[in-house]
């Protein structure tokens, strides 16, 4: 077997799920109250009292960005409202016991694994069809591993055999991920499929611990928290403070992890731990019924999936005769049924049935499907423990092209298939896919609040009248309680981590965004599993920008308060320097990942 930089991490063992608190769940909804009231205060302040008329061109963006930053806290804060988690099931024993009754007959549940891989290292792959055959379960079981290689490689067919599983390929790679998915349904018959990446190693538990869900007939998809075990774990705050400081430093590296919740040093410097996501985000998604699938470590019904493709087909079909609908007419001057039927029957041989949306972003956009059909009642299901353990990006470059990926298919879906305006959706379901769209529109605001201070630290102009008083008086207790609100809405995870790595990945979300407004398709680039050699600084020039005009902008204002030139305030520069700095902060997250090298490299 050949080596690996991850043969090191194998013994690693993934965190548990953050456990429920329903006193810790209170705190957090009063103090989520508490911070969206005090917004509505200051909001109402900035746009009734405290514009600066004089300078509108810079007061107005910074208002309305202020506005659509508080409506995307409206939308988190509905997202992290509650926990609920799916009741958990015993594994069925048979397939009677998953379907509606009278569907199937009594026999023992098939289980397809699909590894889908493209140009990945074949001894990668052969780890992971290693675990995916060692999973277990506790009943009679069919157990089907296949390699689905849409690099059609020889050397990838003999691994396969060598380990024994399944091998399909394709003569073309249409569709991309979506084509060869759909080329290896159309192969099997599993009643189940788990989805793999190349890099997806399963683990044992997966099957016994998730297909007890689908003794709910109307459960199409189950989701499992996706775990990078090769990341940088970093140090400990009170271990780093213990060297330094002894016992007495132990204690304040405890203390203020009490609060905080765990602070490494030194961990993963692109800040790809998804336990927010999923342990968070997602999960508190499943009282709504609207927790997504993300692909790898998901398990899906057959039925389901064929669901979507037949709807998606039945209305393919509908619009293709509707488009048509005013030329027959002209042509025949009436209605005639048997013609009707005729032209329905012609655009359905010109189109294909797709099992998997030829998308970019096509888990979302099957979800969303099945979430849209009110007849079958499907339902998503976010499991809170992980499953299968995965690899990180290990540099700046496939970092990048993962989230442009993530950007730009969001994106995509909300400006040319908005979900948000179609019928189906619940309300709640509504709000949830709202605020993640809304996340990656955010680039716009953000761009905002990281020029804002730059141009008061360089003219002394100010967005408000004055910062005074009365300034503080609304701007701090929303500050402060938002920041309190969202320590305890995430207890047990650190969530500064994710807000600057937010903040910081504005270049790659505008990006998306300019693609999608000009129709640029966006493309399936496989993330590279292997580390891109070279310096890649060049990838972080936006923010380094960032830094050194704010500390130019620092040092200039500064220099201009103790002249007294006008228009600079201590006030002023106070607010402006900390809201700088706090931008300098997150900006440098990005610098260290252009230039970091993992432990060993020269």
């Amino acid at each position: 077997m050949a080596s690996f930089y991850f043969d090191r991490f194998e013994a690693r063992t993934p965190p548990a799920p953050t456990p429920f608190s329903r006193p810790v769940e209170l705190i957090w909804q009063f103090l989520a109250v508490a911070s969206l009231g005090a917004g509505a205060l200051y909001l109402h302040w900035r746009w009734t009292e405290s514009l600066n008329f004089e300078a509108l061109w810079f007061a107005m963006p910074l208002v309305v960005a202020e506005t659509c930053a508080y409506i995307g806290l409206i939308l988190f804060t509905a997202n992290l409202w509650r926990t609920r988690d799916y009741p958990r099931q015993a594994p069925p024993a048979s397939i009677v016991e998953c379907v509606q009754p009278g569907e199937a007959g009594d026999r023992p549940l098939a289980v397809d694994v699909f590894i889908a891989t493209y140009n990945e290292d074949e001894e990668l792959v052969r780890l992971s069809i290693r675990d995916a055959k060692a999973v277990t379960y506790p009943h009679p079981l069919e157990l089907r591993v296949y390699v689905l290689d849409d690099g059609r490689r020889d050397s990838m067919r003999k691994v396969a055999e060598e380990e024994g599983v399944g091998y399909i390929t394709r003569e073309n790679n249409v569709g991309f991920k979506a084509g060869n998915l759909r080329n290896a349904m159309e192969q099997t018959s599993g009643d189940f499929i788990v989805i793999c990446d190349a890099d997806t190693r399963l683990l044992p538990s997966i099957l016994e611990r998730t297909l007890g869900y689908f003794r709910d007939p109307d459960v199409a998809v189950v989701q499992t928290p996706q775990w990078f075990y090769d990341i940088p774990e970093g140090e400990r705050l009170q271990q780093v403070l213990g060297r330094w400081l002894g016992k007495t430093g132990r204690l304040i590296g405890k203390g203020v992890e009490s609060v905080f919740g765990e602070i490494r040093i030194g961990e993963d410097p692109f800040a790809n731990d998804p336990a927010m996501f999923y342990d968070i985000i997602q999960r508190r998604r499943n009282p709504w019924n609207a927790a997504f699938c993300c692909g790898a470590g998901s398990i899906h019904r057959r039925e389901a999936v064929m669901f979507v493709a037949l709807r998606e087909f039945s209305d393919a079909v509908s619009r293709s005769v509707d488009g048509a609908r005013p030329r027959i007419d002209r042509l025949l001057r009436r209605r005639n049924a048997a013609l009707d039927a005729l032209a329905r029957w012609q655009a359905a041989q010109s189109q294909e049935l797709t099992p998997y949306k030829f998308h970019v972003s096509e888990d979302i956009y099957s979800t969303l499907v099945l979430h849209q059909e009110k007849e079958r009642h499907w339902k998503t299901v976010l499991h809170p423990e992980v499953e299968s353990k995965m690899l990180s990006p290990q540099d700046l470059l496939s970092w990048t092209i993962q989230r442009f990926k993530y950007a730009g298919g969001s994106l995509d879906i909300f400006f040319h298939d908005n979900p948000i305006l179609k019928p189906g959706l619940s309300f709640m379901q509504r709000v949830m896919y709202l605020a993640t769209f809304w996340s990656y529109l955010a680039a716009l605001w953000n761009v905002v609040f990281l020029t804002a201070p730059l141009i008061f630290l360089f003219t002394g102009i100010a967005p408000v009248n004055a910062y005074t008083g009365e300034f503080f008086a609304y701007a701090l207790p929303f500050l402060v309680l938002n920041e309190l609100a969202f320590m305890v809405g995430t207890w047990g995870l650190s969530g500064y981590k994710g807000k600057v790595s937010y903040l910081a990945s504005f270049p790659i979300s505008l990006r998306a965004l300019w693609a999608v407004v000009r129709r640029k398709r966006i493309s399936f680039p496989v993330t590279p599993k292997q580390r891109q050699a070279g310096n890649q600084l060049h990838l972080a020039w936006p923010q380094i920008a960032v830094i050194a005009l704010t500390v130019l902008g620092l040092a200039w204002a500064g220099v201009q308060l103790m002249r007294g030139a006008g228009g600079y305030s201590l006030g002023g520069l106070i607010v402006n320097g900390l809201w700088g700095l706090s931008n300098i902060l997150a900006m440098s997250i990005m610098v260290r990942a252009a230039v970091w090298k993992p432990e060993g490299e020269a």
